[in-house]
């Protein structure tokens, strides 16, 4: 699941709205929303993106927050090491080979680490 497919798919249950009911709402196919949601399709467009926060109406930092993870649901990342040390690729190839092995609170915690929560 992505953060983006997440996001909705919180903000839908939330709000009591099946999934045929919201494809049908913002006129794509059920089948595409529900791959979005459990992170099977890549990130939304842009025009997607504004779409979903206006049937939501999400106002402001919700707005900004929805762009985000928009922006960070790809779930196919390809991280570019060229240029940097053996250090930084080993890194990135180590985080590839066991990322699906960490826990939700690992995981977490090593993203706080990353964006700098934790110096």
């Amino acid at each position: 699941m992505t953060p983006f497919g997440a996001k909705v798919r919180t903000l839908r249950t939330e709000r009591t709205l099946t999934l045929k009911a919201m494809a049908k709402d913002l006129e794509i196919s059920e089948a595409y929303l529900s791959s979005l949601e459990h992170g099977y399709r890549g990130r939304p467009s842009e025009a997607l993106v504004v779409q979903v926060c206006e049937y939501f109406n999400l106002i402001w930092d919700d707005y900004e927050e929805m762009h985000r993870l928009a922006a960070l649901s790809h779930p196919k990342v390809t991280v570019d090491t060229s240029g940097l040390t053996p250090t930084h690729t080993e890194l990135a190839n180590t985080l590839a080979e066991k990322i699906r092995g960490l826990s939700d609170q690992d995981a977490a915690a090593i993203l706080a680490r990353l964006r700098g929560d934790l110096f």
